[in-house]
């Protein structure tokens, strides 16, 4: 199923006012959580956003784009605003559309699943002739998530669980009209454990969770025997969600413990699994939030951040924590090292000393794909995706599949680089607390 999502508004315009916040914004953070859900949770489903960022993009591009694409069904999310007295849920299809037509079909499955969720008030199943849904090609509907100017609505709008639960109404909507299958629950059982030191005298385990506890981060301290040694291990926390336990280890690692580290226990076979964040897997932050956040340390960085989502995502690396790794290799992008500028050469390529400055590489593009291409490499053992060539002149040399998180860099990446892994996550995680921060502005809301 191809889904083509529509954010309405965006850039120059910002669509419906009200309460200190804009449709623009509202409307684009629930689109991207209905993403990251079809995504992760479904199979064989594939999404296409008119815009995944604050960017201007006229009605004429957005369908355009979603009939030259070939989607499968078309849905734009809007607020509404009136007088500031109005409220509630309503969506639209095209006028000259029938009851019976397959698309007020889907209409009344996605109205029946957003409005047992939202918490507003059921304006009804409506029809207009707009753009979006007039010259759309396929199946198309058009939902006004609340009135922006109205205090009950805008409330709950400032609330990132509601967004949340909106999100997941429209995609339980999608999933009984398209008959979406979830993808299999790997992970029941899983437990993932985040570990803040390992240690053989309990003193000194004890005096880490006492500094744990003095940041506000709650531990306890588990006795465990390894290879017939006992050892004292501080546990910062036990998640069922993964990305729960990732957020908990960049608390860690801020609070100045760089060796923290998540371990996967599944309790139906009793496996162990040490691991940090994987270098393959999706990116989650957008290449405006990239580039924001270097510029508020180097303000006339070039903007690169758009190759490092895009080609993350045709590689399968995590293009954000690649973006933080050319980051902490270039100095923000200042070049102050050894590597000069006019090499794009965003991690070092072969660096080795003032004599050898490493390879160079004729655009940023180029370069941000040699860098994507090494950590390939490094992550992965099938072989290298066909779409593009081979740029990285360095390939051949990494042992394949030998460093599958970040952390496994330490002493292959950088030599010795005994906390090189931990220093790129430390610096992602900074980008994340600066996105965050910066939506919660946007929006005015404090979580």
């Amino acid at each position: 199923m191809k889904l083509y999502l529509d954010p309405g508004h965006g850039g120059s315009d910002p669509g419906a006012l009200g309460n200190g916040i804009q449709e623009k914004d509202i409307v684009l953070d629930i689109a991207l959580r209905i993403r990251s859900i079809l995504l992760n949770d479904y199979e064989n489903v594939q999404v296409n956003m008119s815009r995944t960022n604050d960017s201007t993009v006229s009605l004429s591009q957005r369908t355009d784009q979603a009939n030259s694409w070939g989607a499968d069904y078309f849905l734009s999310i809007h607020c509404n605003a009136f007088n500031g007295t109005a409220q509630g849920y309503e969506d639209y299809i095209h006028s000259n559309l029938s009851s019976s037509s397959p698309t007020a079909g889907y209409q009344d499955i996605i109205h029946s699943e957003v409005t047992q969720v939202n918490q507003l008030q059921d304006r009804g199943q409506k029809q207009a002739n707009f753009h979006v849904l007039r010259e759309t090609v396929m199946p198309a509907l058009l939902t006004e998530n609340g009135f922006i100017d109205n205090s009950h609505d805008a409330a709950l709008m400032k609330d990132p669980s509601w967004r949340q639960r909106v999100a997941q109404g429209h995609v339980n909507g999608l999933e009984k009209a398209f008959s979406l299958k979830r993808k299999p629950d790997e992970n029941v059982g899983v437990v993932y454990k985040v570990i803040a030191g390992a240690f053989k005298s309990k003193d000194n385990a004890d005096s880490r969770s006492t500094l744990l506890e003095s940041k506000g981060i709650e531990s306890i301290v588990n006795t465990v025997v390894i290879s017939g040694e006992t050892w004292y291990r501080v546990q910062a926390g036990a998640f069922s969600i993964r990305e729960n336990a990732e957020k908990r280890l960049v608390e860690v690692q801020h609070a100045g413990i760089q060796d923290a580290y998540i371990i996967t226990e599944n309790s139906n076979t009793n496996q162990v699994q040490t691991s940090g964040y994987s270098i393959l897997g999706q990116t989650f932050l957008s290449p405006v939030q990239m580039n924001e956040y270097v510029k508020t340390i180097n303000p006339q960085a070039i903007e690169i951040a758009q190759y490092y989502h895009a080609l993350g995502t045709y590689y399968g690396i995590r293009g954000d924590i690649a973006f933080a790794q050319a980051m902490h290799e270039t100095d923000f992008l200042r070049f102050t090292g050894i590597v000069h500028s006019s090499q794009n050469n965003f991690c070092g390529l072969g660096a080795t000393g003032p004599d050898n400055p490493g390879a160079s590489f004729a655009t940023p593009e180029e370069g941000v794909l040699a860098h994507i291409q090494h950590l390939y490499a490094y992550a992965s053992t099938n072989s290298l995706p066909g779409k593009y060539d081979l740029v990285d002149p360095r390939f051949d040399l990494v042992q394949r599949g030998s460093a599958s998180t970040w952390t496994e860099l330490n002493g292959k990446w950088a030599v010795p680089g005994t906390n090189y892994g931990q220093s790129i996550l430390d610096l992602y995680g900074r980008m994340i607390t600066a996105a965050i921060d910066n939506l919660n502005r946007i929006l005015g809301v404090i979580e």
